[in-house]
């Protein structure tokens, strides 16, 4: 039979080079080394870039700094034992837990730091904290400053009154006062109906949080106080006299709440957002939803709202499957 040339018997290499066994397996060797060492290299960066941003400084730090409003009823308030409880600190809770199983701890030191209108925005686009769990619209304009996680719940803009006031409209305040918290869509929303509605004389007085809103309220100072209906609800089922006030007129906004999130950080929203699909989908948050909003809350009576059927599709469009 023919015999193939010696140089094909043992192999050629690039540009016809021919080589031998031992060459061959020395080859080998390097090829394996090298890959070897790629793979290192490869499974390092990949770990380098597992946690950046906000996770990278809770891993290294060991804590998370939550900031939560004092005076949103039933979504972040301080309670009897002087400590935040409500609808979206039981969220924030359930996201904290998914953070340490993501960065491989056991628990992490929670930081709790109280936020307003005014500093809340600021505290999380500078990175002093990295959840804030309040009672915070998600707008377009404040995504050029930070970032948010899934809707959580659905309001809009109304009126607190006394109910010997007469109130029932914007349109009524003409000649009155009303106290306005600072930095909030609230703000913005009823100052626009007042110009469009030609509104002449109302009075606004800035406060910092609803708390001092009421209070305004409470003392006759002002004639309303305005903010996201929900809201308003919580502030009377608080009060001494429940029964002197009521919320009164037609939406003037339209307020999806969300938890605000640092801004350009996927890793920290995709926990977040994976959070909150898991309740969505499971149904568990209906149950949460009913503690906090059909159910006697720390503090207070129930506020006795039940869940829309806007909230519901909310909750049904976000629940993307694991």
């Amino acid at each position: 039979m023919f015999a193939a040339p010696a140089e094909q018997k043992e192999g050629r290499g690039v540009n016809g080079y021919a080589y031998d066994s031992q060459e061959r397996n020395e080859m080998f060797k390097k090829l394996a080394i090298l890959s070897a060492a790629l793979a290192i290299v490869g499974t390092t960066e990949a770990g380098a870039q597992d946690f950046y941003g906000a996770l990278q400084k809770i891993k290294e730090s060991g804590q998370i700094v939550i900031g939560h409003r004092e005076s949103s009823v039933p979504f972040a308030y301080i309670g009897p034992d002087q400590k935040p409880v409500g609808y979206t600190m039981d969220l924030c809770m359930k996201i904290v837990d998914e953070i340490e199983k993501e960065i491989g701890v056991d628990s992490l030191d929670i930081k709790l730091v109280p936020v307003t209108p005014q500093t809340r925005i600021p505290l999380i686009a500078n990175g002093n904290i990295q959840l804030e769990c309040g009672s915070t619209t998600n707008t377009m304009t404040r995504q050029k400053q930070v970032d948010y996680a899934y809707t959580t719940f659905i309001t809009g803009t109304k009126l607190l009154v006394k109910n010997a006031s007469g109130i029932q409209e914007v349109e009524d305040l003409a000649g009155k006062a009303i106290a306005l918290a600072q930095g909030t869509t609230n703000e913005r929303a009823i100052k626009a109906a007042i110009e469009k509605f030609n509104v002449q004389d109302v009075k606004i007085l800035n406060v910092k949080d609803h708390a001092e809103g009421f209070l305004a309220l409470e003392t006759d100072r002002v004639d309303a106080y305005s903010t996201d209906d929900i809201l308003l609800y919580g502030l009377i089922s608080k009060s001494k006299s429940p029964d002197e006030y009521a919320v009164v007129g037609r939406f003037l906004s339209f307020d999806p709440y969300a938890i605000m999130l640092p801004r350009d950080d996927s890793a920290m929203r995709l926990i977040a957002n994976r959070t909150l699909a898991d309740l969505f989908r499971s149904g568990e948050i209906e149950q949460i939803y009913d503690k906090w909003f059909t159910s006697p809350i720390p503090g207070s009576e129930p506020l006795n709202v039940p869940l829309s059927d806007t909230l519901r599709t909310n909750f049904q469009v976000h629940a993307f499957p694991g």
